[in-house]
C-alpha cells in the first residue's frame, strides 16, 4: 500500500509539472493584460506537433509522417526540436495578441474570448489537414526504460518533465522578483496606466507576456508528447486541468498557480489509485469548492482594475 501511494504521488508530481507550466502561462497573461488565451490547450498540442515535425525532418522523414518507425533522433535533433517548438510557439503567442487580443482588449464585451477560441480552432484544423487524427508515438530524449526506486517505477521522461517544470518555476520566480523585466511586469499587473506614466512600455510587456505564455504551453506539449503520444486532442484535457490548477492556486499569483498545478496532478493520481472513473468528478468538485469559498483562489489576491 505504501509503494502504491508513493507511486501515485510521484506520478502525480510528474504530470502536475505539465499542469503547472500551463497554469503559469494562464497567470502570466491574466496578471498583465487581464485576458486569457482560451485556446491554450491547442497551443499545448501545437508545441507537441512542432517539436515532432522537427524530429521527423531530422531523421529524414516527411513532415506529414505519422510514425518514426525504427528511427531514433539524437540529442542534437531533440534540442533543435525543443528550440523550434519554443520559437514557433512564441511567434504564435505574439500573433495571437496582435490579431486576437489587442484589437478587443479594453472594449466593452468579451470579443477577445471568441477570438482566442477561434484561434485554437484554426490551429486544430490546420493540424488535422496536415497530420490527421491519428496519435503519433514520439521518441523520448532520455529513453523509455522504467527506473525503480524503493519499488516505485517511473519513466525518465516523467522525471525530465518534473525537473524542467521545477527549473522553469524557479527561473520565472527569479525573473519576476529580481530583474527589471519582472518588476516592469509586476508594475503593469498592478496598474498599467501608472506604469505607462513611469516610462514602462506596457504594450511591449503585454506582448512579452503572451510570448512567454505560449512558449510555456509549447514546452508542456513537447514534454508530454513522449509520455502520452502526440495527439491533436491531447491539449484539451491538459489545458483544462492547467486552468483548473490556476483557479485553485489563484490566477493573480504565479506561485499559487504552480502549487495548484502540482496539487491537481497529485490529487488526480491519488483518485486514480482509488477509482479512476471518479477522477474528473473529484477534480472539478474541488475547483468548485475552492471558488465557492475563496473566489480568487487559495493564494490569489483581490483583482486589480482592468488596464
Amino acid at each position: 500500500m505504501t509503494e502504491a501511494l508513493l507511486q501515485a504521488v510521484l506520478s502525480g508530481l510528474c504530470v502536475g509539472g505539465a499542469y503547472a507550466l500551463v497554469a503559469l502561462g494562464f497567470s502570466v497573461t491574466f496578471t498583465t493584460t487581464k485576458t486569457l488565451n482560451f485556446s491554450h490547450g491547442e497551443f499545448v498540442t501545437a508545441g507537441a506537433f512542432i517539436g515532432m515535425s522537427v524530429l521527423f525532418l531530422a531523421v529524414g522523414r516527411p513532415l506529414t509522417a505519422t510514425s518514426f518507425g525504427d528511427a531514433e533522433p539524437g540529442g542534437a535533433a531533440q534540442l533543435m526540436a525543443l528550440v523550434g517548438a519554443l520559437g514557433v510557439m512564441g511567434l504564435l503567442g505574439w500573433l495571437l495578441y496582435a490579431v486576437g487580443v489587442r484589437p478587443f482588449a479594453g472594449r466593452p464585451g468579451m470579443a477577445w474570448v471568441m477570438s482566442t477560441l477561434g484561434f485554437g480552432v484554426i490551429l486544430q484544423s490546420i493540424g488535422l489537414a496536415i497530420w490527421g487524427p491519428k496519435p503519433v508515438v514520439v521518441p523520448s530524449p532520455v529513453g523509455d526504460q522504467v527506473l525503480r526506486f524503493m519499488g516505485v517505477g517511473v519513466r525518465p521522461q516523467e522525471l525530465l518533465t518534473l525537473g524542467v517544470a521545477v527549473v522553469v518555476m524557479v527561473g520565472f520566480d527569479h525573473v519576476m522578483n529580481r530583474t527589471l523585466l519582472g518588476k516592469a511586469m509586476r508594475a503593469v499587473a498592478a496598474n498599467g496606466s501608472v506604469a505607462s506614466l513611469m516610462g514602462i512600455n506596457t504594450k511591449a510587456i503585454m506582448v512579452i507576456a503572451f510570448v512567454v505564455s505560449s512558449a510555456l504551453a509549447g514546452l508542456s506539449g513537447f514534454l508530454l508528447a513522449p509520455i502520452a503520444q502526440a495527439s491533436l486532442y491531447m491539449g484539451l484535457a491538459v489545458g483544462l486541468k492547467g486552468f483548473s490548477g490556476a483557479m485553485i492556486g489563484g490566477l493573480s499569483n504565479p506561485r499559487g498557480c504552480v502549487i495548484g498545478g502540482f496539487a491537481l496532478g497529485v490529487i488526480e493520481s491519488l483518485v486514480n489509485l482509488w477509482q479512476a472513473q471518479w477522477r474528473e468528478v473529484a477534480i472539478f468538485a474541488l475547483v468548485i469548492l475552492v471558488l465557492a469559498l475563496r473566489p480568487t483562489g487559495l493564494f490569489g489576491s483581490r483583482a486589480v482594475e482592468k488596464v
